[in-house]
């Protein structure tokens, strides 16, 4: 089966695409930060410097994590479901599920192995240029030099591996398993998840205003509710759905088609409530945290400076990770959809019917992710707020939700249109006969 996971890959190398960058992007981000952790194991590190390097490697380190086991799931889960026929094809001649697993799965590894060490030099440089970052901020002292050393390399490649083949496993067992037999793993996994969140963020009244880790309990608690929600993402959608009153014919096919492929385009909007969820809740409590610093006069002590610069840096990865989440699972899923789109105007529709009916997709996609992610970073931000400034709603949640929506919106509408547009380019009859 090692073997032919090796010839599927050099066969059909560009369905591997999508996953090959999740996994290079997420070993470079583990890289990076782990890195940190050899920096400050060196010889001659002051103590103050060490504990800096530690925390952002150690805190943004479980992120990298989490990021890159939701982004090669959500690349896998697509690419899985796209090779239906084809795995239904191996079944009948004589495959075992169990077969058909390791198959996958050694294409995981495979893949992941290669994005892991393309990873190495740019993980080199970014580890560089983190350290330069907290040294001129004051955090890291100017003499200390970055090290990237065995935690750094072993991390990345053991934690993008285990990540890629777990993922891998999770996708071709649902493919391979009947219908009635899903969700009651996804379905646990949510409500542990939303109610250790809810745990976390009523936890937050149990602090007072002054102390160094009120921020903790509320950031935590947005992110595992956003996850919750994001385990119970076609769950949402099909509710969604049913509330919906859209008329005319994009917004009934758009209904149709999204309520038929909900679990297809689960990845999607996990994708969405956790990169709103996320950006919202930190942006907004680190405003609140240096708005409320600033005006009592207060000096930023080197562990705010460090709480800040994560804070920043962590959205900032996020942002640009889920940001490529997202385009290479809206672009898998579209571009796989040549077929039905020529089938769709030789069945009457116009280009444009067909345009707009992939445009109302995206925005429901769009709003239903930003709703459940905001619901999330509200459950977060309200608590901290609250203990913080004695305010309810900060002011600058709003300037900052709107950016959140205007990325994931841009992001989501963007890439599904210019993807249709462009498959819309080969003539209906040529689209059909291809695909099939």
């Amino acid at each position: 089966m090692f073997m032919l996971s090796l010839r599927s890959i050099r066969h059909r190398p560009g369905r591997f695409l999508a996953t090959l960058l999740s996994a290079f992007l997420g070993a470079v981000i583990i890289m990076t930060f782990n890195s940190m952790h050899d920096t400050a194991a060196q010889d001659g590190v002051d103590p103050t410097s060490a504990e800096t390097l530690s925390t952002a490697a150690g805190v943004v380190g479980g992120y990298g994590t989490l990021l890159v086991f939701f982004a090669v799931a959500s690349t896998l889960t697509v690419n899985v479901r796209q090779r239906a026929a084809e795995l239904e094809l191996l079944r009948c001649s004589g495959a075992t599920p169990a077969q058909l697993k390791r198959m996958v799965v050694g294409e995981a590894v495979v893949v992941a192995l290669v994005g892991a060490a393309l990873a190495i030099g740019p993980a080199m440089l970014g580890g560089r240029a983190l350290l330069d970052l907290f040294q001129d901020s004051g955090q890291v002292a100017g003499s200390v030099p970055h090290d990237f050393g065995p935690i750094a390399l072993i991390s990345g490649i053991d934690i993008t591996l285990l990540a890629s083949a777990g993922a891998a496993f999770l996708a071709v067992r649902r493919a391979t398993r009947g219908q009635e037999k899903r969700g009651g793993a996804r379905k646990f996994l949510a409500c542990a998840a939303l109610l250790a969140g809810a745990a976390s963020v009523t936890s937050t009244f149990a602090f007072s205003e002054s102390d160094a880790a009120l921020m903790a309990p509320p950031a935590y608690g947005a992110i595992l509710l956003s996850v919750g929600f994001a385990l119970l993402a076609p769950r949402l959608l099909e509710g969604v759905l049913n509330r919906l009153p859209l008329s005319g014919a994009s917004g009934w096919l758009a209904v149709r088609n999204l309520r038929e492929r909900a679990g297809h385009l689960a990845g999607i909007l996990m994708s969405l409530i956790l990169f709103t969820a996320v950006a919202t809740a930190t942006l907004t409590m680190q405003a609140v945290e240096s708005d409320t610093v600033e005006a009592l006069g207060i000096t930023k002590s080197i562990d705010d400076k460090t709480l800040e610069t994560l804070n920043f840096t962590v959205v900032g990865i996020i942002v640009v990770f889920v940001c490529v989440m997202l385009v290479n699972s809206l672009y898998a899923a579209t571009s796989y959809r040549s077929r039905e789109f020529g089938q769709q105007r030789l069945a009457g529709a116009t280009p444009g019917q067909v345009l707009g009916t992939v445009g109302v997709e995206g925005l429901v996609l769009t709003v239903t992710g930003v709703v459940f992610g905001a619901l999330a970073a509200l459950a977060g931000i309200i608590p901290f707020t609250v203990v913080r400034s004695d305010e309810v709603l900060p002011g600058e949640v709003y300037g900052i939700g709107l950016a959140v929506v205007a990325v994931a919106a841009a992001v989501t509408l963007g890439t599904g249109l210019v993807t249709a547009r462009r498959m819309l380019r080969t003539p209906a009859v040529g689209a059909v006969a291809v695909a099939s």
